[in-house]
């Protein structure tokens, strides 16, 4: 969470927090902000916002084909349909009446020298049929007993401008067989935000020779073969038209299209929609005032979309079932589906509970309390932070003291942030407890009927022990080893599950006023070492916080 050389400079940057005084809160105030804008930089709701009103700063279709696996792999292999090109080189072996084996040089007017024969035209002549070419030449000189093989030795060397809205435009080498897009990779692949992915051209000669478009090859692997020529340049045009896609498709993406218009059935077959999508939600922001349109996706294929719209594609089903998982003791099913606004009640009427089912401490976990929990754990530890970082000190030595403590509380703070809460909803005492409704994926978990008490945290030996008639918490203390520090500063908290909790004062560990219950569980928290009382309390309370939502105690 922070880096070496921020924990070196800590002890310093508290000395000059203490002396510029007022300064330090408006430091910490900016760390904090600078903090909570890292952890949540845009709330879910907002980015949603944002895909709906603007396609601005979104990658572009096909960006992810250049990634330097193209310019690594020069084409230098058999190609039947190649052309012989001037440079080009043959290699030759004749024998029998006259020998010769060596390799010939395409000149600039197309032809090879063949010993004893002459200028021969190979331009344009296929891979193919150069042995066959070159034979039927040489058998005009020699009728007989001279035999002929002629091969393409190696494909022309070229250099070929690339040029237009790529990312390093330049020279680049290669050979005459390479692919349009080994240069393009060559050059850094395509500006996405600025090029096209349909507009590519070869010009040959100060003229356009080939064009490309690129989403060809992308969604189908069609790919125009041709030769290229020493001096061709590849230019890649202006973005066109573009039209964003996002939501629960696979591809969310800008998708750029020929023309003033495009149909949004061509769009979603390169988005890719998943299977639960049903509806779109369409930001039309090229007219003078931005207007949404909201359809089923089953009735959008032949509607037209705009330079600069939007398409949200949704998935807005009404619920019919939910299926809610049961764990524990019991003998019924492991998942239960339900109508959807099925309640608790509803759920525990069908479960067969077993014989040591502990019916009176029946949890509910939730994934949206769990989310919850997260988000107040990480507030506090973000607050705890802002202490730390912005705690005063009046004298150098003293600053030494706080760098080795806020090094000790922020690592420790780094352990916290990664423990994740159980969303467990206590339902104990609960008046309407059957009427609770259920939520998809919620787990009720029936506890089995436990004879142990379990001691955790800041003893000798934290363990789990039979249940004892009338021990005091002392009692299982004192069993555990005892506290690892003095008791008077140790906080006592005791878990029941059911999933209530008892906060217990240190002249009552020793009362039998709190009367403990098999399955309790008592919570022994670590003292805070600190002399700034806000971060102690701060501290205390996240120990608190760790223990009833996640049953861990973690120690600095």
């Amino acid at each position: 969470m922070f880096n070496s050389g921020f924990k070196k400079t800590l002890a310093s940057l508290l000395f000059i927090i203490s002396v510029i005084g007022a300064e330090s809160v408006t430091w910490g105030s900016a760390y904090a902000q600078d903090a909570t804008a890292q952890e949540g930089a845009i709330p879910p709701n907002v980015a949603v916002e944002t895909f709906v009103e603007t396609i601005e700063e979104k990658t572009a279709f096909g960006n992810w084909i250049f990634g330097g696996d193209f310019a690594n792999q020069s084409f230098i292999g058999f190609n039947p349909d190649y052309a012989v090109a001037v440079g080009d080189t043959i290699s030759l072996k004749l024998w029998g009446g006259f020998d010769f084996a060596g390799s010939l040089t395409v000149d600039p007017q197309g032809n090879i020298f063949v010993p004893k024969v002459g200028p021969v035209a190979v331009l344009g002549v296929k891979n193919s049929d150069i042995n066959a070419f070159v034979g039927q030449s040489v058998k005009t000189v020699f009728r007989e007993n001279v035999g002929v093989y002629a091969s393409l030795g190696g494909a022309e060397p070229v250099k070929i401008f690339v040029t237009g809205f790529v990312r390093k435009p330049g020279l680049f080498a290669g050979h005459s067989s390479d692919s349009l897009l080994y240069f393009l990779d060559q050059a850094g692949g395509i500006d996405s935000a600025r090029g096209s992915f349909l507009n590519v051209r070869l010009l040959r000669g100060g003229q356009e020779h080939r064009s490309v478009n690129l989403y060809d090859f992308i969604l189908s692997g069609i790919l125009p073969s041709f030769q290229l020529r020493d001096g061709d340049t590849i230019i890649v045009g202006h973005v066109g038209p573009q039209v964003g896609v996002y939501g629960v498709v696979q591809n969310e993406n800008l998708f750029e299209f020929s023309g003033g218009s495009a149909l949004i059935a061509d769009l979603l077959k390169m988005a890719r929609p998943y299977a639960h999508a049903t509806h779109l939600r369409i930001s039309r922001n090229n007219k003078p005032k931005t207007e949404v349109e909201y359809i089923p996706i089953s009735k959008a294929a032949t509607i037209a979309v705009f330079p600069g719209d939007v398409i949200d594609v949704m998935s807005d089903k009404t619920q019919g079932s939910i299926s809610v998982r049961v764990e524990g003791e019991h003998n019924s099913a492991q998942e239960f589906v339900l109508p959807y606004g099925a309640r608790l009640g509803d759920l525990l009427r069908k479960v067969d509970f077993g014989v040591n089912a502990e019916r009176s401490a029946v949890t509910l976990l939730r994934t949206s309390v769990k989310l919850r929990q997260k988000e107040m754990l990480q507030a506090q530890l973000r607050a705890l932070e802002s202490s730390v970082l912005t705690a005063r000190s009046s004298t150098t030595k003293e600053a030494e003291l706080r760098e080795r403590e806020a090094n000790l509380i922020l690592r420790w703070v780094a352990r916290a942030d990664k423990i994740e809460p159980l969303g467990e909803v206590s339902l104990a005492g609960a008046t309407s407890r059957d009427e609770i409704l259920l939520e998809s994926g919620d787990i009720i978990r029936i506890p089995r009927v436990s004879n142990l008490i379990m001691v955790h945290g800041d003893v000798l030996f934290p363990r789990a022990m039979a249940y004892q008639e009338g021990l005091t918490i002392a009692g299982y203390i004192d069993l555990s080893g005892g506290f690892t520090q003095s008791k008077s500063r140790s906080n006592i908290l005791i878990l029941r599950q059911d999933g209530t909790f008892k906060k217990v004062k240190h002249s009552d560990l020793k009362s039998r006023r709190h009367k403990l219950k098999a399955g309790d569980e008592i919570f022994v928290l670590p003292r805070v070492a600190t002399k700034h009382v806000q971060i102690a309390s701060d501290i205390i309370n996240i120990f608190y916080q760790l223990a009833l939502s996640a049953g861990v105690v973690l120690s600095i």
